[in-house]
């Protein structure tokens, strides 16, 4: 390699992938595709802009360990243990489903024992990078079949450990029998175990010593040390790099410096990741791609089928929904990138020969390609098959149907929770309905009136009382389905009230249209009450928050979306705050207005401000006669400008300010 070959291949890579990643976002296509389709251009073995990619993959290999290394820290072992017991159960079936028949599909084919094993683990994995990307894309991350394809592929990611193990001991020229297989995962499980206890003692007290010392660059060396030295050390043991990055990341993820370890690490995982992906589509030979392109299609299209098809399988006992589970199954769909990482340990060997591999990278970046495109023909795809095919729900129990007039809540997440502490506490009557196992039996366990069933299905929102109901509250995080259940909501129940909770502000319009009578984007929301608190730290008085946050709501947040409000509008509110900018205080012990009159006070004449009303004695007193003596407890409700008001808070306080010591 010459002198400052590498710099030149990345000045290539990136000039020929950004325009072609720009279009793609334009189109809204993720950018992945686009890294993907700009490696098979750019690669030695399309146009040839880059002759031999051994640099690139080198950086590819590093992209690979920091992603690695970032899904250890977004995991940590408290999340596993909040995953519950159906997603390890989902995700364990689904891992030896796939592999299992995989492996069993390649035996009937001819290949021998340990090719086919091979090819179960490399079918297995899905494409934590991409599906990821996706989802959060279209808001779906939190939604049913988002939390369970984010804990599926946790265990995917979790299960490359033994996977990696396994395909080196396949590789070797040895037979291995059951006897050599158990003790080459026992001797890897010691290893991980002192690597991990040696890391849990060492890092957090390092950790904290260089936090101490307050040097940015300091700490993200640190952090990117142990990344890559943890990552070096796992492959001393016979794991792979991308191994150790795992367990790095877990171990960090466990200390208080884990978001800022995140923070730090992710712009080089995003850069990285990128030459990753791009050296992923350079591996693909072109004309191998354009000979056997009807095979491989086929190949793709049977796998993406096949696994949308297993994933369903072995959710849809947990969830009991199919339209959930499908939509989950179809996201899983794709070859995974980890499967890169075993098909690369197992090429050197001859475990799969070179026109095999060719093959199955050619297979994996199809897959790869239509993952956005099958994600997002979820939906409606779905809802053909439920059509077609005349899927119904589980009924529900017949004494939790017959209710009336009560409240509806869709989703016991935090929203529906609080909602239904609420409604409890007041004695109202009110019936959730719920989709998750988990949520399921934590409602129940607390004796709430929950059914459980798909919301997105009318026989199930009859059940559940839609035609009687006072008003319905959607509260899931799941936008396709949420826009479902609020038109099958209003073709039910036309004059039922429906507030809708959303994320998005985006949503609002395409909600109402579809019927809702109130839309809350959270995202505003937020926004609201952060600058109610602001104004209450300004001491701006109560009221002219409440009237800005009703402006706001009432023009549908165009404030906060950078509309202006008809100038009507704001005429009328500068008049109303200028009118009725009002204050109140409660009376201390130590004031100097305890035991005194309003006339001996004189507190218009010497600030400007006038009591409009007192509590005094526990009853209201408008228009206060001038001799009404203030006591300790009583409240004052004065009216003035801002600037009225601070004076006279001076002069009430027990220790008045340098304004009050003036008058």
């Amino acid at each position: 390699m010459t002198d400052g070959s590498i710099l030149r291949d990345l000045v290539v890579l990136l000039a020929a992938a950004l325009p072609i990643v720009f279009v793609f976002q334009r189109l809204n296509v993720p950018s992945i595709v686009g890294f993907l389709i700009a490696g098979i251009l750019i690669g030695p073995h399309g146009i040839g802009l880059i002759a031999q990619g051994a640099d690139v993959e080198q950086l590819a290999d590093l992209g690979l360990v920091l992603l690695l290394f970032v899904v250890g820290l977004e995991l940590s072992f408290r999340q596993l243990a909040r995953l519950g017991r159906t997603i390890f159960g989902s995700g364990t079936l689904q891992v030896l489903a796939t592999g299992g028949v995989s492996c069993a599909a390649a035996l009937a084919l001819g290949r021998p024992p340990s090719a086919a094993v091979l090819c179960g683990f490399l079918v297995a994995q899905s494409s934590t990078a991409i599906v990821l990307k996706v989802l959060a894309d279209r808001g779906e991350v939190d939604a049913p079949h988002g939390r369970i394809v984010v804990g599926i592929l946790l265990m995917q990611d979790l299960a490359l450990v033994p996977m990696t193990l396994l395909t080196r001991l396949l590789a070797t020229a040895t037979p291995a029998s059951w006897a050599v297989i158990g003790l080459v995962l026992a001797k890897a499980g010691i290893a991980v175990a002192v690597i991990l206890l040696a890391a849990r003692l060492l890092m957090p007290a390092l950790l904290r010593q260089v936090a101490r010392l307050r040097s940015g660059e300091l700490f993200t060396g640190v952090v990117v040390f142990f990344c890559l030295g943890t990552a070096w050390l796992a492959s001393l043991f016979g794991l792979s790099l991308a191994v150790g990055a795992l367990i790095a990341g877990l171990v960090i993820s466990e200390s208080e410096y884990s978001h800022q370890a995140v923070a730090d690490i992710l712009p080089f995982r995003d850069a990285m990741n990128s030459v990753f992906f791009i050296s992923v589509g350079m591996l693909l030979r072109l004309d191998f791609l354009l000979a056997h392109l009807p095979i491989l299609i086929a190949v793709g299209m049977a796998i993406l089928l096949f696994k949308a098809l297993a994933a369903t399988a072995v959710i849809l006992p947990f969830y009991r929904s199919f339209r959930v589970a499908a939509t989950a199954g179809l996201c899983l769909a794709q070859v995974g990138e980890l499967s890169f990482v075993l098909a690369k340990l197992a090429l050197p060997s001859g475990l799969i020969l070179s026109d095999e591999y060719q093959a199955f990278v050619a297979v994996a970046v199809l897959t790869m390609l239509a993952t956005p495109f099958v994600i997002g023909a979820a939906a409606p795809l779905t809802e053909r098959i439920e059509a077609l095919l005349g899927i119904t729900e589980p009924p529900l129990a017949p004494e939790q149907q017959q209710v009336h007039d009560h409240v509806l809540i869709v989703g016991y997440g935090l929203n529906g929770e609080n909602l239904a502490n609420v409604l409890r506490q007041t004695g109202l009557p009110y019936v959730i309905l719920e989709l998750s196992p988990d949520r399921l039996a934590t409602a129940r366990g607390r004796g709430e009136p929950v059914l459980y069933g798909d919301a997105t299905r009318l026989e199930v929102l009859r059940k559940a009382g839609v035609g009687s109901a006072h008003v319905v509250v959607v509260a899931i995080s799941d936008p396709v389905a949420t826009r479902r259940i609020v038109a099958l909501v209003r073709h039910s129940n036309p004059d039922v009230p429906i507030i809708v909770r959303t994320r998005y502000v985006a949503e609002m319009d395409e909600l109402r249209r579809l019927g809702a009578t109130e839309v809350i984007p959270e995202e505003f929301e937020t926004s609201v009450e952060i600058f109610a608190r602001v104004l209450r730290r300004l001491r701006v008085p109560r009221n002219v928050i409440t009237l800005q946050i009703e402006l706001i709501r009432k023009q549908g947040y165009s404030m906060l979306r950078g509309l202006e409000l008809p100038r009507q509008t704001l005429d009328q509110l500068g008049q109303i705050l200028a009118a009725t900018t009002t204050e109140s205080f409660m009376v201390p012990a130590a004031s100097p207005a305890a035991g005194r009159s309003i006339r001996e006070l004189q507190l218009r004449r010497a600030t400007g401000v006038t009591i409009i009303a007192v509590v005094h004695d526990g009853q209201p007193v408008t228009n206060p006669p001038p001799d009404l003596v203030i006591q300790q407890g009583d409240i004052l409700v004065m009216l003035g400008s801002h600037a009225q008001l601070d004076r006279a808070l001076s002069r009430l306080n027990p220790t008045p300010g340098p304004e009050a010591a003036d008058t």
